[in-house]
């Protein structure tokens, strides 16, 4: 597809997400019944677009801190989209980006129409220090823990090998200490 003049001055002649010049092309933004879904993207980041199931290269997508302010809708909208997808790959920068992020109403709905954001938010599990939690990951104590129901207190600097999530609760974490599978809070730990 040719690119129109007036994208090419809209986007001065680069990429409207990254800012790249190489390999220019028009990426519509779905649905396609709009007149205002068309934005300049690079190879790369089209590329990237049009295969959701592939991992993103999450470095290359930090450019979504300068574009996500845009003012065309369809820059917006992409934007949204993307980092609805790296927050669920597991960038938790996105998510930061995403609470910043202000879309009128219309841009909203048109952003959702795809059905990009609806999945189930993705829980992440950190440490004391911001560090993501893994199942299996291991973690020391940064604090003695008096454990219910078990008799004894867990002492500070106790390792916990191959920690399991609770799903459903990004505070909690499971694993054996002496010989006990407790519940632990993630705020007392630190991941080795």
């Amino acid at each position: 597809m040719k690119i129109d003049k007036k994208l090419l001055e809209r986007s001065q002649g680069k990429c409207e997400l990254c800012g790249g010049t190489q390999n220019l092309q028009v990426y519509i933004v779905e649905p396609e019944n709009r007149n205002d879904n068309e934005i300049i993207v690079c190879e790369k980041c089209a590329n990237e677009i049009k295969h959701p199931e592939k991992p993103m290269d999450e470095n290359h997508w930090r450019c979504l801190n300068d574009s996500m302010w845009s003012e065309t809708p369809a820059v917006q909208v992409i934007a949204w989209r993307l980092l609805n997808r790296l927050n669920r790959q597991g960038a938790i920068w996105a998510q930061d980006l995403l609470d910043m992020l202000y879309l009128d109403d219309e841009t909203q709905n048109w952003a959702e129409s795809t059905g990009e954001g609806n999945q189930e938010e993705t829980v992440v599990h950190k440490d004391s220090n911001g560090a993501v939690l893994q199942n299996g990951d291991s973690v020391v104590l940064i604090k003695d823990l008096k454990v219910a129901g078990g008799g004894f207190t867990a002492k500070r600097g106790t390792a916990v090998r191959r920690i399991s999530l609770v799903q459903d609760n990004p505070e909690h974490i499971e694993g054996k200490v002496e010989g006990q599978q407790i519940v632990i809070l993630t705020k007392y730990v630190k991941k080795i």
